[in-house]
């Protein structure tokens, strides 16, 4: 039987590996991002244990199309063997990651992506439908490694159902009906959902100044395609998301809590009603940064086009129908801060008076 805290005790005892991060090339900004006020930050916060927070839950995804998750009965102990075996594994030598390196899924190191665009990240990612034994990735990478298998698969159940949760919460405070009209899309037995393991060492040139104090790119800007994201992180900072205004602000970092991000999908879903949130992660100079990230997203063959039952009848689709499949091929070929959507947008035509 899995346990947890057996897992952690025992892991402990491995002699700790000192690994040399090697990159293959970072993205500057041209100037310090300024922070917000010390102790304030205008992230929504949804109790996902009251059902009256389902209003607050679809303003946040209007506003913001993000929000935090309290309350969320996901066990802290799941997260910690989780990110306590992310650790070990990006703490081998390059030689053992570059293994199970691999596109799409497998281990990556700098380059996100075939299109030019970098980071200073490290990555895991693996294909997590609900019938994940029959993964071809994901048993061949946790070969003889049983502990984050165990870990991985009950971390993204938990996930999976906690964003069927949030879904459900979304469709009772959108008035839509039936209340599972989103959640079986990414609960579906042949959903394409993903679990991504990013790990981002700390930046030494940084402190020593080479470029003049200015922040340097973890990973590069840009929208999730699938329908929503959760995202949680150890206890250092470096998310930021973008505001409607056009200005960035940093996410306080939260262990205990979960992180929800309105996917492209999930814009063209509501018509553009809500907003799927552009974000991006600054390197730290002193702290190695952990995330996790579950992205639900539909089976290859859905269709995806605007909900009938959220448009009136003088409201125009501002969307082409599409495939999850050919949406995704088209995403996964485009740079990371492109308008994905752009390509499936209706061109919409004033009347002539």
């Amino acid at each position: 039987m899995y346990h947890p805290s057996k897992a952690i005790k025992s892991d402990t005892r491995k002699k700790k590996k000192t690994v040399k991060h090697t990159f293959i090339a970072m993205t500057i900004l041209p100037k310090p991002v300024e922070e917000p006020k010390s102790g304030f930050s205008p992230i929504p916060v949804i109790d996902i244990s009251d059902p009256e927070s389902k209003h607050a839950m679809v303003k946040a995804c209007e506003d913001f199309g993000f929000f935090k998750v309290i309350n969320h009965g996901v066990p802290s102990e799941l997260v910690s063997v989780l990110e306590h075996e992310a650790v070990e594994f990006f703490s081998l030598p390059t030689s053992d990651k570059n293994q199970v390196a691999g596109y799409p899924f497998g281990y990556g190191n700098g380059k996100i992506g075939r299109n030019g665009d970098v980071g200073w990240v490290e990555y895991l990612l693996m294909n997590v439908n609900l019938d994940i034994g029959s993964d071809p990735f994901l048993p061949a990478l946790l070969n003889n490694r049983e502990t984050i298998r165990n870990a991985v698969l009950e971390y993204t159940t938990s996930a999976r159902k906690m964003t069927c949760d949030v879904l459900e919460m979304i469709t009772d405070g959108l008035g839509i009906k039936p209340r599972n009209t989103l959640s079986k899309l990414v609960s579906d037995q042949n959903s394409d959902s993903k679990f991504r393991l990013n790990f981002y060492p700390p930046c030494p040139l940084i402190n020593e100044n080479i470029y003049g104090g200015n922040n340097v790119i973890g990973f590069g800007e840009h929208t999730d395609p699938q329908i929503l994201s959760v995202l949680r992180s150890n206890n250092t900072s470096g998310l930021q998301i973008n505001l409607t205004n056009g200005s960035w602000i940093s996410v306080p970092s939260d262990p205990s809590s979960f992180f929800f991000n309105v996917g492209d999908s999930l814009q063209v879903l509501t018509n553009g009603r809500f907003k799927s949130v552009k974000h991006r992660v600054l390197t730290n100079s002193m702290k190695s940064r952990v995330s996790m990230i579950y992205f639900a997203g539909p089976s290859l063959s859905q269709r995806i086009s605007p909900l009938t039952c959220l448009m009136n009848n003088e409201d125009e689709s501002l969307y082409e129908e599409f495939t999850w499949s050919e949406y995704k091929s088209s995403a996964y070929n485009s740079r990371l801060s492109d308008n994905r959507l752009q390509p499936f947008e209706r061109k919409l035509f004033p009347l002539n008076d």
